[in-house]
């Protein structure tokens, strides 16, 4: 349940702030939905969805309840109540999922599993939401000026080049401005939607799920394949959750059924009135329900709210990359972080550029946004399924609630996504393969480096041989082993272990020095590690201080600055028995060369691929932020 501890880490700022700031940030991307979802739903090739007062009724009441059940119920009111220290989002139930007891460890590992490729599913709709985004809202220079269609994709690709661009500068400044364009944003929503219906009440009979299911009676066929455009309106219910620690749950409630539920519904439901009434408005029911003369500065708002939209999904790929390096899922790669103040604040370019190339081919690939709705659904309700799956099993093995809830929580929530999700199996080949691509190769990738890392390291742990044993032979050494002055730190995964970088040095360099620090660094399965259980230390062989550990223990949200953590816990006393400078001292660090052969574990195609992985990560001095003057290498051959 809920943490107490997200809760005083947002208690100091005013509910109304958290509630503004989570507008900007939180809801860029279901905000958004209005551009495109109705004209998806439309504009299918088959052209089975007419615009008929039948139709255009029940798809309505589908949409809205649709918002209601996987939103406002499942998300908003219970999946977000299971938080990992108070962060949300697919790895935090993966996280949760990992600390769960359950009987049969197969189990664990298959829903683990199965988060893993909700997480490589999360980098398709990462891909896909910039582009479909931006280029809904740029068409609308199709119906203001129609004779300037051509520009559409030109200034599109200019638009997401500058977003890309950008990046690197972190988003502090213009996350200030987030929230009061989204508030405009949300207000036109409304707007424009009770200007309709204040002529056209009648649609408002939509909002009674008579008619989705009298829809679904009448035309099972279409309303079932109608689905897979239906579930374009919910795309974005995954970053209320992913984005509750930045917020709390709170603030995102309030907004959400204040502001952002109320304004949707009325929005879709002065489009379907606008589509009753005239017919051919299909083609882009969200602009044409402006006049005339208030389309091209819709164009600029909606240009705007997209990119919030996109630059929430960017940050929420940059954010789970870091969760998953931390986690071990990912090698180590180039993490920046762009504010001082803020630590979820992070731009790692390898995640940009890549996402920059796929957008750029995607807008080009498939020219259009209704063409992009097609590959859009697969990854959302993909998502969906399994946040659903081990949602139930926090709620059933971790909170130990009655079968009955999870029985309700099958029935209500995981057959509706089923159902979503089956209505997008027939868009497999019409687009809907490029997110399922783009999840299958992230998730070969994370599962990769997690298993040679496993091999990898049970291989490194034979070479390195036992600590101990090689202390004792240290304080009995020979005279030709010399003695420098000074304290060497020496990075090492274990502390039952020699670090390669120090037993390199005695048996090449035959010196040591005075003082010998090794330090483990540990990521835990909770976000953050408060100060106080940050570093624990102890002496090793004996009381004799020549020879020392330390662990560090920083949560998958936190910034391993190790020097910093060190000189912290040296300012405080905190039970540090050796005092030393980390700045002054010099590190060492394992430069290990990974030789794949023909050993039995993992085919040798993988192991090629994590050698390639392990080759292009970043150097372990940057990650933990060593001083650089400082750090010397030592290298050594491990073969898998």
């Amino acid at each position: 349940m809920s943490d107490p501890r997200a809760q005083e880490r947002h208690g100091h700022a005013a509910p109304f702030a958290l509630a503004l700031g989570a507008l900007g940030v939180v809801f860029g991307d279901i905000g958004t939905s209005p551009l495109y979802a109705l004209t998806a739903v439309f504009a299918a090739d088959d052209g089975a969805v007419k615009p008929t007062e039948g139709d255009v009724y029940g798809i309505i009441s589908l949409v809205v309840w649709s918002i209601t059940l996987i939103v406002s119920i499942k998300f908003v009111t219970f999946i977000m109540r299971a938080d990992n220290d108070g962060e949300g989002g697919i790895m935090a139930l993966v996280a949760l999922v990992r600390r769960a007891r359950l009987r049969r460890p197969w189990v664990k590992a298959a829903l683990v599993i199965a988060g893993l490729f909700g997480v490589a599913l999360f980098y398709g709709d990462g891909m896909i939401t910039p582009a479909i985004s931006v280029l809904s809202a740029v068409e609308g220079i199709e119906v203001a000026a129609p004779g300037l269609e051509q520009f559409v994709l030109p200034f599109t690709l200019v638009v997401l080049t500058g977003l890309f661009l950008i990046q690197r500068f972190g988003t502090e400044v213009i996350g200030r401005l987030f929230g009061p364009v989204m508030v405009v944003w949300f207000t036109v929503l409304a707007a424009a939607g009770i200007g309709r219906l204040i002529h056209h009440p009648a649609i408002l009979r939509a909002l009674s799920p008579h008619y989705a299911l009298e829809f679904f009676v009448d035309h099972p066929g279409i309303a079932f394949i109608s689905l897979g455009s239906v579930v374009l309106a919910v795309t974005g219910a995954e970053a209320l959750y992913a984005d509750m620690g930045h917020f709390g749950a709170k603030p995102i409630r309030r907004a959400w059924f204040l502001v952002v539920f109320p304004a949707l519904t009325l929005n879709y439901m002065g489009q379907g009135s606008l589509i009753v009434a005239q017919p051919d408005a299909i083609s882009n029911p969200f602009y044409l329900l402006f006049p005339h003369w208030a389309r091209i500065p819709m164009i600029a708002l909606a240009t705007v709210a997209t990119l919030i939209a996109s630059q929430a999904v960017i940050s929420g790929a940059f954010s789970v990359t870091r969760q998953a390096v931390q986690l071990g899922f990912l090698p180590r790669l180039t993490i920046r972080h762009t504010s001082e103040g803020e630590i979820g604040q992070v731009y790692v370019p390898a995640v940009n550029w890549g996402l920059f190339v796929a957008v750029f081919a995607l807008v080009v690939g498939f020219g259009s946004s209704a063409k992009l709705a097609t590959a859009y659904g697969i990854a959302v309700t993909g998502t969906l399924l399994i946040d659903s799956v081990l949602f139930l099993v926090v709620l059933r093995v971790l909170w130990r609630r009655p079968l009955w809830m999870v029985v309700a929580g099958v029935l209500g929530f995981v057959t509706v996504d089923l159902l979503f999700l089956a209505a997008n199996v027939t868009k497999i080949a019409h687009g809907g393969w490029f997110p399922l691509l783009v999840g299958a190769i992230v998730f070969l990738l994370l599962t990769t480096w997690d298993r040679g890392r496993e091999e990898v390291t049970a291989a490194r742990v034979k070479a390195e041989g036992p600590l101990l044993e090689f202390i004792a032979r240290m304080r009995n050494r020979s005279p030709f082993i010399k003695q420098l002055p000074g304290v060497a730190i020496y990075l090492n995964p274990s502390r039952t272990t020699t670090p390669l970088a120090l037993r390199v040095t005695v048996d090449r360099i035959h010196a040591i020095h005075e003082k010998i620090v090794i330090v483990t660094v540990v990521t835990t399965t909770t976000p953050h590690v408060p100060e106080s259980e940050r570093i624990s230390f102890n002496t090793l062989g004996d009381d004799r201080d020549d020879f020392s550990h330390i662990t560090l223990r920083f949560g998958f949200q936190d910034s391993p600055d190790v020097p910093r953590a060190l000189l912290r816990a040296r300012s405080t006393g905190a039970g540090l028995e050796v005092d030393f400078n980390p700045y002054h001292a010099t590190w060492f660090l394992s430069s290990i060369t990974i030789v794949p052969d023909r050993s039995p574990g993992m085919a040798r195609w993988r192991k090629a691929l994590f050698v390639g992985m392990a080759r292009n990560a970043a150097s372990p001095a940057d990650y933990f932020r060593l001083p650089a003057e400082r750090v010397v290498t030592m290298g050594a051959q491990i073969t898998f």
